[in-house]
């Protein structure tokens, strides 16, 4: 499962007209601590397997109206290893039917009972573990009667969900999917729902002719229906868990590829199939170098990927048919401002397919073993794909989400046995820091050992469940070190290295010295193996060092005063550092040190030293063409511009970069830069970069624009609104907000009503700020009763909390313009405020 990090997961952003506000995590806020929280005490132990889930056999159609699931279920089983007269199965908020066993082809019922959780069946007879027996379930699943709770990351948990089932909402596809993970299978198929079960499966699934499905494995046949409908057959010959198993049902466009022989398929709402393989065709190359670099081919049938609508998380990589939330579908205007970021979705849902599908974590407790592995595979093919720059950039910022999750929320073991609640382990621990100390892992047993115990593990555990003990065992046999000190402090334990480094040159005894001191919080000390480079005349000499104690000093022989000392050569330490080095050991450091961290902390050393030092503002000079984009635009963030001797060094290059940069991201940075000037003469590079096919360099030059002459970016914001999306739309939202004319509502309506996911959110302040400015009282309700609904189906807290801190001021404001006001007047704009604060008291509760 992908969680990203703009979507309402974890955290959400939120790009408002004033800025960017971090919204807190969730779970952060809500869990208790363990002295308060009982559950927290609670050892959550791998459930005991007192069946074994053989074969799972659906057929199901379904009612639109009452959204229901009518379904039939033959579930195979046998007893794990004690004989047993009795099999309890999860089934959530059903209508059971009918139970019986199947005997000599005919169904014998059994006597059950049912709490709308389990169904506790009461077999015909004791079976041995070397006896299988099939039972037969006749049910109806509901589940908009679900009790159960989604989290941060997963933001509901009803299984199946039925969008815009009778096409009330325009221009808005009908489709039916479902989510499993974590424990959500349940609520549309009876079932064992337990990571450790493997099923092998077939489904039957009947809908309207008009649809398409798509299901776990291969479509066998399909079959049209007198009265309409058509039968689908879907059919799964290897074994995998509950919560992997899938169905979506729409009106998709499917884009056919293919990887040695094997179908690979893109499902997307009609409008994007000219965009399909722009957005997913890489995945035949990633199917290929991860089955290279793993030593292990990609084991299923098929790969298939959808997009649906209002998806409850980010993605989900269902066995052989990931689901996508549908702020992957993008045009390519769009993708040209994505810097591969649909591609680091879609390699975390395929490497699944080995880590999570193939060899599935045996608890939730264990999700290190899914989740950090996809996070980490984003960092592996960034690498391939796109060069060690992007890839460590990806990781840098990877590290920094889980650095501020865990200062925020506290930091908790990788594999933790206790815990509030399942969902809690969807966090930036179980991904963003188990991705980093993968990196590390890597970093020491070397690349060989380290792709050698992944392939061993897989092939030690493929199709079975596993821990993390397993994943230590198999590197331990490669590499034939004991590293139960590398679990015991990464995976078992919590926190992160916080370190004070200190440098030091001794002319007399020609000596470098290196001291570390740990300053993190508690009395734990890491063992930290560690590379540092001594640069000296002109030459590079690296020590392996390893870092054992609180405080641990280093000395290494230099006849000459070093350049620099290079702590962590190889940038690969999940820690926070204060470096006690002056600004010209940064100034050598981005010219020599190679790693795209060494020149990120030059970068910023020489940003802060612009003004006063002429070398470091030469180092500035040179980022900016820095072979690196998100180098680039980090340069031209942070130019101070009213410095004359800034503008002096770097206007020329910022024209060049806005004008002909390869990367929009870099385009668009230096046009916001260049508008900060506010110059005149800069009119024309303006309006020339706003018809730039990059919707993100077309905002910035529209918004810098603006700021010269409103009149004209008003006119050109017009002609551009047609195809507006992202920055650009929001460029325009900015020129429109500030003429204040009710004739542009339309636009504010169009683009919130079409965006989906962050968009939404983004497109829900904007069209907020153009109703606090207009009269219309009837588009004024309608605008805030959509955005309400958009809430509701959000449904996270901290978006409500902010949502009601834009509506409070805005009602506060119709108020006072209602006590200067004419009487007619005056009665309109009360109406609208009393609603606004009736929406913002029902949000806040």
């Amino acid at each position: 499962m992908f969680k990203p990090l703009q979507q309402t997961l974890k955290c959400v952003l939120l790009a408002s007209l004033s800025g960017i506000i971090y919204i807190t995590p969730i779970a952060a806020q809500q869990a208790p601590s363990q002295q308060e929280d009982p559950s927290l005490k609670i050892y959550r132990a791998t459930s005991t397997k007192v069946h074994d889930l053989v074969h799972t056999k659906l057929d199901v159609r379904f009612d639109y109206a009452k959204r229901y699931l009518i379904g039939k279920a033959w579930l195979t089983l046998k007893p794990h290893f004690y004989k047993t007269d009795s099999l309890t199965l999860d089934a959530k908020a059903m209508d059971i039917k009918q139970v019986a066993i199947v005997k000599g082809g005919k169904n014998v019922p059994l006597k059950y009972k049912y709490d709308s959780l389990q169904l506790h069946i009461d077999l015909d007879k004791d079976y041995q573990r070397t006896e299988s027996f099939t039972v037969y379930i006749d049910y109806v699943a509901r589940p908009d009667d679900v009790k159960s709770e989604g989290s941060a990351a997963i933001t509901d948990a009803k299984g199946l969900y039925f969008i815009n089932p009778d096409s009330s909402v325009k221009n808005k596809p009908v489709q039916i999917w479902t989510q499993g993970e974590t424990e959500s299978a349940s609520a549309w198929f009876p079932t064992i729902d337990r990571t450790a079960q493997k099923s092998t499966e077939e489904i039957s699934i009947t809908v309207d002719k008009k649809y398409v499905t798509l299901s776990n494995g291969k479509l066998v046949s399909q079959k049209n229906n007198a009265d309409g409908t058509r039968t689908d057959y879907w059919k799964m010959d290897l074994p995998h868990s509950p919560y992997l198993f899938m169905m979506a049902v729409g009106d998709f466009a499917i884009i056919k590829d293919q990887w040695k022989g094997k179908e690979v398929n893109y499902y997307v709402e009609k409008a994007y199939a000219p965009y399909a393989k722009a957005i997913f065709g890489n995945t035949p190359e990633m199917m290929t170098f991860y089955s290279n670099i793993l030593g292990y081919e990609y084991p299923w049938v098929k790969y298939s990927q959808v997009v649906v609508r209002d998806y409850v998380s980010g993605a989900m990589e269902n066995t052989t048919a990931t689901i996508h939330g549908d702020f992957l579908q993008k045009t390519d205007r769009e993708l040209l401002d994505n810097n591969n970021y649909n591609e680091a979705v879609i390699a975390h849902e395929l490497f699944h397919h080995w880590f999570g599908d193939l060899v599935t974590a045996e608890s939730w407790s264990n999700l290190t073993l899914n989740e950090s592995f996809a996070d980490y595979s984003e960092y592996l093919w960034m690498a391939y794909k796109y060069g060690k720059d992007a890839a460590d950039d990806h990781s840098y910022k990877a590290a920094q989400s889980y650095e501020k999750f865990a200062q925020y929320s506290g930091d908790k073991d990788l594999v933790r046995f206790h815990y509030h609640d399942k969902e809690d382990m969807f966090d930036a621990i179980s991904y963003q820091k188990g991705g980093r100390i993968l990196n590390m892992l890597r970093n020491v047993v070397g690349d060989s050992a380290f792709f050698k115990s992944l392939n061993l593990y897989l092939k030690t555990n493929a199709f079975k469940a596993a821990e993390a003990h397993q994943l230590r065992l198999a590197f331990e046999e490669v590499s034939g070190q004991d590293l139960n000190w590398f679990f015991n402090q990464w995976y078992f334990g919590q926190g992160y290295p916080v370190l004070d480094i200190n440098y030091g040159y001794n002319e007399g005894s020609k000596t470098v010295t290196v001291t570390v001191q740990q300053q993190q919080p508690g009395n734990k000390v890491f063992q930290l193996p560690v590379a540092i480079d001594v640069y000296a005349g002109g030459k590079k000499v690296r020590h392996q060092v390893t870092v054992t104690d609180k405080v641990s000093t280093f000395t290494f022989p230099s006849e000459i005063k070093p350049d620099l000392v290079n702590f962590d050569g190889d940038k690969v330490l999940l820690a926070t550092k204060t470096e006690n080095k002056d600004i010209n050991a940064y100034i050598f450091q981005y010219a020599h040190a190679p790693e795209y961290l060494d020149r990120r902390e030059a970068i910023e050393a020489c940003l802060k030293e612009q003004s006063s030092n002429p070398a470091a503002l030469k180092v500035v000079a040179s980022a900016l063409k820095d072979k690196f984009y998100g180098l680039r635009a980090l340069a031209i963030n942070g130019l101070k511009l009213t410095d004359p001797a800034v503008k002096a060094a770097t206007f020329t290059t910022l024209q060049e970069l806005a004008k002909k940069d390869e990367n929009a991201t870099v385009r668009a940075a230096a046009l916001a830069q260049l508008g900060t000037l506010k110059d005149v003469k800069l009119t024309s590079i303006f309006e020339a970069a706003a018809k730039d096919r990059s919707y993100a360099a077309a905002g910035a030059a529209l918004e810098s624009l603006s700021a010269l002459d409103l009149e004209k970016s008003y006119t050109l914001a017009k002609q551009m609104e047609k195809d507006s999306k992202g920055a650009l739309s929001n460029a325009i939202a900015g020129v429109y907000a500030q003429k204040g004319n009710e004739a542009d509502l339309g636009f504010f309506a169009k683009t919130f009503n079409e965006a989906s996911g962050q968009d939404k959110l983004d497109a829900a302040i904007q069209y907020l700020s153009i109703l606090s400015l207009v009269d219309n009282t009837d588009e004024v309700l309608k605008g805030v009763e959509d955005i309400k609904q958009m809430a509701l189906l959000f449904n996270n807290k901290m978006v409500n909390n902010y949502l009601v801190s834009l509506l409070q001021p805005i009602a506060r404001n119709k108020e006072e313009k209602a006590a200067v006001a004419s009487p007619d007047k005056k009665m309109a704009l009360l109406k609208q405020s009393d609603f606004m604060k009736k929406v913002a008291s029902e949000l806040k509760n």
